[in-house]
């Protein structure tokens, strides 16, 4: 193994195993280093095996309402460990894929705890202990991030859990508070509800999934609450008493204190970067409010030094740190790359209904003094939805009412979240409105809602 590299990736995540096949397709020696599992969070203990999990709940709701479909089945039940393995075996077997394709790539991987050095150098100490020392001309920190703790909601990973426990609990609970309702803790309610526990969500703002269009959350605690599950907003948790054999958790809510009791809680409040004891201070990396400090190319204020991903300013999502580091070598291989346009980033949320958006809100495209047009087609209105069995939900879009710019698109429903890049390719493209309407969409499918919600916008619609 060589000790000095053209560049060296302090993690193996969607972010640095991307940027060091991308390195190594330029040219570049590349190393990468990697303290547990190749692939990082996403592939080992996020994106991947959540998905896994979500699919064994998606056929087990399927199978108890097969009748709608006009079949018939007996005895369905549901093995929640063989669940829980198939998911473990699907994130194996993606692991395993990076290590093909590390070696692929001519890339050495470094097992060990990474650690930059002043001098382009990284320490890295082994499972023993042992510490050897690298260098390169270029090192880039993609480090990642872990489950956020709250002061009064310290995970134990028995009675108050994380994501990486709710991934492989060894019994199903039968009561469970998920606290904070992002993408992360609607995936495990609609998760865990499916499989038949009893599921209480709170969160602490007006909405669930808070940063979604105002209709987009609505319409979806519409769809939880249908589903069984216990939706609480304006609330927050203030207290979790695990002295006795499950949790009793306090929560504060608008109209006071109320008690719960469950089996579990799962912490679901965001994330925390992961660059402690990283040998930031030693090298004098800036860092302000928990993120590396870089310029729209991720070079910090030390030359030699990058940081992307969850540990830098922007979305903490798997396909940001790969543009992110795509972005980065692209860069300093000198080739012509554009900064990554961070108001075109989709966002994606797997529960069920599934959620999808681009570009800004309503609200934001009001505040920002937009005169907008906006267009809505219901999934009730789709052929393809309702021959699915699938008729919740909708797509929305926005455009500016002067040059037809397309703002923004939300959507809610089954399979948005493959639908959404027509509407992130359009933007980028500049695509009006006009130009989704002459585009001609297949029928009968569930793309051609976008089509349809553009053509609403434009008081053209024809299926509404």
């Amino acid at each position: 193994m060589s000790m000095k590299y053209d560049m060296i990736i302090i993690g193996s995540g969607p972010g640095g195993y991307v940027t060091a096949i991308r390195a190594s397709q330029l040219g570049f020696k590349v190393a990468i280093v990697e303290n547990e599992n190749l692939g990082g969070i996403c592939l080992n203990w996020g994106c991947i095996p959540t998905k896994a999990l979500l699919k064994s709940a998606q056929v087990y709701d399927y199978l108890k309402h097969v009748d709608e479909y006009g079949l018939k089945a007996k005895e369905i039940d549901k093995d929640f460990t063989a669940v829980v393995k198939r998911s473990r075996n699907v994130a194996d077997g993606m692991s395993k894929g990076v290590q093909f394709l590390m070696k692929k790539n001519n890339i050495e991987v470094i097992n060990g705890f990474g650690k930059v050095k002043a001098g382009k150098k990284v320490v890295v100490t082994d499972a023993d202990k042992k510490e050897t020392e690298y260098t390169a001309d270029h090192i880039i920190i993609a480090t990642g991030a872990r489950a956020k703790e709250l002061p009064f909601l310290p995970i134990d990973g028995k009675k108050i859990i994380g994501y990486r426990q709710a991934m492989t609990l060894a019994e199903q609970p039968k009561k469970m508070i998920i606290v904070g309702s992002g993408a992360i803790g609607v995936e495990f309610a609609y998760f865990y509800n499916a499989m038949g526990t009893e599921v209480t969500i709170v969160e602490f703002l007006p909405n669930l999934v808070p940063l979604e269009d105002e209709e987009i959350s609505k319409q979806f605690e519409r769809s939880f609450k249908k589903s069984g599950i216990h939706v609480m907003t304006n609330s927050s948790v203030t207290k979790v008493d695990t002295s006795g054999k499950g949790v009793i958790a306090t929560v504060k809510t608008k109209t006071g204190e109320e008690t719960l009791e469950a089996d579990i809680v799962l912490s679901a409040v965001g994330i925390k970067s992961n660059i402690e004891n990283i040998g930031l201070e030693d090298v004098g990396i800036a860092v302000d409010r928990d993120k590396i400090l870089v310029n729209e190319y991720y070079q910090t204020n030390i030359p030699g030094y990058y940081a992307i991903g969850d540990v830098v300013p922007g979305p903490a999502l798997a396909h940001v740190a790969s543009a992110e580091g795509i972005t980065c070598v692209e860069k300093i291989a000198g080739l012509h790359t554009e900064p990554v346009d961070y108001g075109n980033i989709p966002g994606c949320t797997y529960a069920s209904p599934e959620i999808a958006s681009v570009g800004l809100t309503e609200a934001q495209a009001k505040e920002k003094g937009y005169d907008i047009k906006v267009g809505k087609f219901p999934f009730s209105a789709s052929g393809k939805a309702k021959a699915a069995g699938n008729p919740d939900g909708f797509v929305k879009v926005i455009f500016d009412a002067k040059y037809g710019e397309w703002l923004g698109c939300h959507m809610i429903g089954a399979g948005v979240t493959d639908m959404i890049a027509e509407a992130v390719v359009a933007r980028k493209l500049e695509t009006t409105g006009h130009d989704i309407l002459k585009a001609i969409h297949p029928h009968p499918t569930m793309s051609e809602a976008v089509m349809e919600a553009v053509a609403a916008a434009y008081g053209e619609v024809i299926h509404l």
